[in-house]
């Protein structure tokens, strides 16, 4: 039986399935997609690679709808998220055909010694493989080809189960915009098969972005047969908060840090650290304000949160909120379930010895703590085995730099949220992964930086 299907998360039915690529049809795709990556680089320029990923990005804003609409059929977000999903990939797009030629210009390099020069030039490395979650079905896409196109790498693209008419649909973009034939190519394919396609000789590397368990499983993989490796896993990011000269804005900005997406997403704000002086009126009104966000059918003009992606994703999320609750969490309002649906709720009064302190909680559930020092709140946003985004809210700005530099993690957004863009570097250190997305970074983690030296 098929493991790609759509399944509305608003009713749980099951309205298509889709079969695996067979083992045969998958040789045919790696070896087309090889063909292709050594006739591209011969055949085609920077700029005519930039011209392709530009239309990639028009063709995005012209079928915004549709990729929208599949995006809440499959995985329940909220339709105006959705379309904003869209235009954000729109946009990483045009960025990176914008400035393609600079980052794929050349880099000369200062000799300490002798006569002659060197220059750094970057090439493409050949046949990649993108392993994308459900949770942002075109955004991710887009952080992975749109660089890796103008490069001039080919893609082997393969979807979470759950998504397969998003990825038909992405597929189809590609191929109308003038990506070459098997330039990139959509597959449906098992946890086994890709396991031996990332072992396959003509594969250059693998970025998945997904869980730690799948993270741990394709490193291994891709460790065991000496292939790059670019991962970007979960996160429970601080949202740290130490003044404030409108704690109304703060309250609203938090609310939309932890609820965005129903709360699936990595670098959301998932603990929010309080300094001691603000605990309280902030705690009232973030409760508050949790409580008032419109729960409700992801097509209706006005839903702030849908369902959950799937029964799997609610049933994980209930059962963390109540284990807390068990240990001696207090759960200060929402937290109910009916169906995939889950009632935006805050937990207080968490200690270490629970196991929500240490855990990531994938839906819109909130843990808010207490703090007595700017000391005590770096210890506590940094006591977490994950290193994604944070989130520093104070109107000192020395103290706002100092705090950001303490903060172990890939990205600190400064008294601001819903700030990512395309030229900014996206991932994490610890467990929440290794290597960039976005911007330049992003660019440089699948390039072959050739030296040259000229004597």
């Amino acid at each position: 039986m098929s493991t790609y299907a759509v399944t509305d998360p608003s009713t749980g039915q099951t309205l298509r399935t889709y079969p695996l690529h067979t083992d045969d049809e998958l040789q045919s795709v790696l070896a087309a997609a090889d063909a292709a990556h050594r006739q591209w680089t011969l055949d085609s320029t920077v700029a005519e690679r930039a011209a392709i990923v530009a239309r990639v990005g028009e063709l995005h804003v012209e079928r915004r709808e549709e990729l929208a609409s599949l995006i809440v059929r499959e995985m329940g977000k909220a339709y105006a998220e959705a379309l904003g999903e869209v235009d954000f990939s729109a946009d990483i797009y045009a960025y990176y055909a914008e400035n393609a030629q600079d980052i794929m210009a050349d880099q000369p390099v200062t000799l300490s010694g002798g006569t002659g020069s060197a220059v750094i030039r970057k090439a493409s490395l050949g046949v990649l493989l993108g392993i994308m979650p459900w949770n942002f079905p075109a955004y991710q896409v887009a952080r992975f080809a749109a660089p890796n196109l103008v490069i001039g790498n080919t893609i082997v693209l393969k979807h979470a189960p759950q998504c397969p008419e998003s990825a038909a649909a992405l597929e189809q973009i590609f191929q109308d915009a003038g990506v070459p034939e098997c330039g990139y190519t959509n597959v449906y394919a098992s946890n086994e098969q890709v396991e031996w396609i990332i072992g396959d000789r003509r594969l250059q590397g693998v970025s998945l972005t997904g869980s730690e368990r799948a993270g741990a499983a394709v490193a291994a993989i891709a460790g065991r047969h000496l292939k790059k490796v670019v991962l970007e896993l979960g996160g429970s990011d601080p949202f740290v908060l130490l003044s404030t000269d409108d704690l109304d804005a703060t309250v609203a900005a938090a609310v939309e840090a932890r609820v965005g997406n129903a709360g699936q997403a990595c670098n959301a704000a998932k603990r929010f650290i309080v300094i001691d002086d603000l605990y309280e009126p902030f705690l009232a009104k973030f409760t508050a304000a949790m409580d008032a966000v419109a729960v409700g059918d992801p097509r209706d003009e006005g839903t702030v949160v849908g369902p959950l992606s799937s029964q799997a994703a609610a049933d994980r999320l209930v059962e963390q909120v109540e284990h807390a609750v068990a240990q001696g969490a207090h759960l200060a309002t929402g937290g109910e379930r009916q169906g995939n649906f889950v009632r935006p709720g805050v937990l207080t009064g968490i200690t270490p010895d629970m196991d929500v302190y240490h855990e990531e909680l994938f839906g819109p559930v909130a843990s808010v703590y207490r703090v007595g020092s700017e000391d005590e709140a770096i210890e506590l946003a940094n006591d977490t085995p994950f290193g994604l985004g944070s989130y520093v809210f104070t109107t000192d700005e020395e103290q706002a730099l100092r705090v950001a530099d303490r903060i172990n993690a890939g990205m600190v957004f400064v008294n601001v949220v819903s700030a990512d863009a395309p030229e900014l570097p996206f991932g994490g250190v610890k467990r929440s992964g290794t290597g960039r997305e976005l911007g330049s970074a992003g660019a440089a983690e699948f390039l072959n930086l050739k030296m040259i030296r000229i004597g």
